[in-house]
């Protein structure tokens, strides 16, 4: 008998010489159709261009660098991270144009940053306070270096972000007398507000950026000949592209939307928010299409209508909603399409669905689950795999989460 120790295996790997997802691999397995998956890189890019903006994708939703490059290759500006280890792991796989949409706080994150500066990283974080820019222009200062901030503009009751014109002025005013930075342009995000009428706020709002980063230009407080503007999630997408395009920005700034999930879509929130775009754009060509899915296995079946999955909320996320049911895949016969089917509950490792009294599910088959908002499936994750129409394993791809 063979002592040989066995090699660790990642969950979601592939076992064997076979590449068929059904067989070859074992679930469950975080899953990207690569058809869908293209098709939102190219849709969302396309997108961008034709409005004259630029894109930086938020790497965070995947943390994916394979990914990553295929933004790039397919024209990106630059990859989005939301922390100083994210744009250390980006940078180690090749990406030079950094923007962290966020601020930088710690000595220690600032070294990490510092380091990247020194190694040839195209940097950008926010800035939102004195205190916060004090301490970043004596760290960069004491390495020599010039750090490049934008301004976030926050909204009332929103996260970070200046909240009026007194803030910006005083701000603008310790950025002046601050020499290891240089004020690159204004950011923002629209995703947080509220009230009755979100299409009006979030257009107010872009309006509110346009204005500061003119007066910021007008006032000559801007180290760059065209500075950025940035803002855009992957919901509000078409409003900001819109504002900047009526807006005509391109000669005087570099307009950069933000969009991070659009890459793999999903079941629900993001589902219902492309709805609404077309609704808003009835002319509009193409769509995002959902990419992720989890695939895992019938466990049990202890009584009739309930059936246990071998999936649980450490392999996929449960975060504005459960996971959705999508084809149930039994050896010997077609996919079926099993959307009418409900997810009870979701522990650790199981889950609870609800299914027909009377149904040949058995113990062994497979059944595939889409996500509502991708960033909380991805994270739980050290590789997703992405697969053909067949099911076929094209490519194992490492997160760096």
């Amino acid at each position: 008998m063979s002592t040989a120790p066995q090699t660790a295996l990642e969950k979601g790997a592939l076992v064997g010489s076979g590449k068929f997802l059904l067989r070859d691999v074992s679930l469950p397995a975080a899953v990207l159709h690569e058809r869908p998956l293209l098709n939102n890189i190219s849709w969302m890019q396309g997108f961008a261009e034709r409005h004259g903006a630029r894109l930086a994708p938020h790497g965070k939703t995947t943390m994916t660098p394979r990914l990553f490059h295929r933004q790039l290759e397919a024209g990106a500006w630059g990859i989005t991270l939301a922390t100083a280890t994210q744009c250390v792991a980006a940078f180690e796989h090749g990406v030079t144009r950094l923007l962290m949409a966020n601020q930088l706080v710690g000595a220690a994150n600032m070294s990490l940053v510092a380091d990247l500066i020194e190694r040839g990283a195209e940097f950008y974080c926010l800035v939102d306070g004195v205190e916060n820019a004090r301490a970043l222009n004596t760290f960069f200062a004491q390495r020599g270096l010039r750090l490049q901030v934008m301004i976030e503009l926050g909204v009332e009751g929103g996260r970070c972000g200046i909240r009026n014109d007194v803030e910006l002025d005083t701000l603008l005013a310790a950025l002046a007398e601050l020499p290891a930075l240089s004020l690159t342009g204004i950011e923002g995000y629209e995703g947080i507000i509220g009230g009755q009428d979100l299409i009006a706020g979030v257009r107010a709002y872009a309006d509110r950026l346009i204005d500061t980063v003119r007066r910021l230009k007008r006032r000559n407080a801007l180290a760059l000949p065209k500075p950025l503007i940035t803002a855009s999630g992957s919901k509000w997408f078409d409003l900001i592209a819109e504002a900047f395009d009526l807006a005509d920005l391109r000669d005087e700034c570099t307009p950069l939307l933000r969009p991070g999930c659009y890459v793999v879509h999903d079941h629900k929130l993001y589902a219902d928010a492309m709805e609404d775009v077309k609704t808003r754009h009835p002319d509009l060509q193409g769509e995002l299409m959902p990419a992720l899915e989890v695939f895992a296995h019938v466990q049990s079946l202890p009584e009739p209508g309930l059936a246990i999955i071998a999936l649980g909320k450490r392999d996929i996320g449960c975060d504005p909603d459960l996971p959705m049911p999508l084809r149930w895949y039994s050896e010997g016969k077609p996919p079926r399409d099993v959307r009418d089917w409900t997810v009870r509950n979701l522990m650790d490792q199981h889950l609870y669905l609800s299914v027909p009294a009377k149904t040949d599910l058995a113990v062994g088959d497979v059944l595939s689950f889409g996500t509502s908002h991708p960033c909380l499936t991805f994270d739980k994750w050290r590789q997703v795999l992405l697969v053909d129409d067949a099911l076929n394993v094209v490519e194992t791809l490492a997160t760096r989460f």
